[in-house]
């Protein structure tokens, strides 16, 4: 039996890497591979070392900062790869250049970046990948990449992870199976009755729980939440969102009926982290609304993986709920994956004039029932 790290468990390794600003190598089929690194967490002296790489190559090939098409239209650049922009790297930018290009916050104050030479050829895998891997380490979605003629041995001399490119691609957008770790009486104001449940992921991320409310059956639809986690709202009583009061809302509602289970995903800011979160709340400070804030962030509306809970819910027992929600969507999602949601059960707190318009836009946006 072999102690060597599986494709799973080589990209957490490679997050880790990418958000201390260490490179990690893509091995293709071929032979060839990309040398990768994140934009945000890129260094001046590492910036130098690419183009010390790129330089030494008998067939130089450029460096190439690779977006999402969201960054790519805010940049007014071309994605020809459809989600995915490739952008030609200047001989003369330096870090603070690549910085500008993940990160928008100076977006208005510094407007004219380009033009930008936008990259046609090649399938964009690694590009793809790279940006994949960027966001599921929760740093902004842009990389840095640099074509390599021996990449498994530069790896090596280098002491850099190496992910075979196909394996990485399968796993990075594959959903990784949960397992209880363990489960604990918690008695709560809402209900004296309860238990929380503590489920992590076999890729490392973050873990997630459930608390259940009193002895809910197993056989009858359960009064169930769906929450990501919104430290702000959840914890500190922000008025930017509505979530504090939905979570405090769910939780009354269920002690009041004597059972249901509430699922804590930590997915925050929607799927992006915490970090992203506050980026685009600053950008929301310069006038865009939610949706628009992701977007520019590089981000899709929502960068949730609801299968999450559904995989909790069953592994729990669970096989129909009715779902406190005011968004539809997790009701599609819900069935998609084989939990029957037997009632909507609307959630409407937390309404207040500092988060009106985000609520408004969820609802225009989003198709939340508000």
């Amino acid at each position: 039996m072999s102690l060597r790290p599986d494709i799973v468990e080589l990209l957490a390794r490679a997050r880790a890497d990418l958000r201390m600003g260490v490179p990690v190598v893509f091995l293709s089929e071929d032979g060839s591979g990309h040398l990768v690194a994140a934009a945000e967490t890129l260094t001046q002296h590492r910036l130098v070392s690419f183009r010390r790489e790129a330089d030494r190559a008998a067939d130089p090939s450029p460096l190439v900062a690779a977006v999402t098409n969201w960054r790519a239209s805010t940049l007014k650049a071309h994605a020809y790869h459809g989600d995915l922009a490739q952008l030609s790297v200047p001989g003369d930018a330096d870090v603070a250049w690549l910085h500008s290009i993940a990160d928008p916050a100076d977006d208005l104050s510094a407007p004219l970046k380009g033009p930008f030479r936008s990259l046609r050829e090649g399938d964009g895998r690694a590009h793809r990948a790279a940006v994949r891997l960027a966001k599921t380490a929760q740093l902004l979605p842009a990389a840095l990449l640099l074509k390599l003629e021996s990449p498994a041995r530069f790896a090596a001399d280098n002491v850099l992870t190496a992910l075979e490119l196909p394996a990485a691609e399968t796993s990075l957008f594959e959903f990784s199976p949960l397992h209880q770790v363990v489960q604990a009486r918690l008695p709560l104001e809402a209900h004296e009755s309860a238990r929380l449940h503590l489920f992590r992921p076999e890729d490392g991320s973050e873990e997630h729980y459930a608390v259940e409310i009193g002895s809910p059956a197993r056989d009858e639809p359960v009064l169930s939440r769906l929450h990501s986690a919104c430290f702000t709202g959840d914890l500190l009583g922000s008025l930017k969102c509505d979530c504090g009061p939905q979570l405090r809302g769910a939780l009354d509602q269920m002690g009041q009926e004597g059972a249901g289970i509430l699922l804590y995903l930590n997915q925050e800011g929607r799927g992006i982290g915490l970090a992203n979160k506050m980026r685009a709340y600053s950008l929301q400070d310069q006038g865009f609304d939610t949706v628009e804030a992701n977007h520019r962030l590089g981000f899709e509306d929502d960068e949730r993986d609801f299968r999450i809970g559904t995989a909790i819910l069953k592994a729990l027992g669970f096989s129909a709920v009715r779902l406190m929600t005011n968004n539809p969507a997790k009701v599609r999602m819900m069935e998609a994956q084989g939990i029957a949601v037997t009632e909507r059960v609307p959630l409407k707190r937390g309404l207040n004039l500092h988060n009106r318009d985000y609520l408004s836009t969820k609802a225009e946006k989003s198709g939340h029932l508000l």
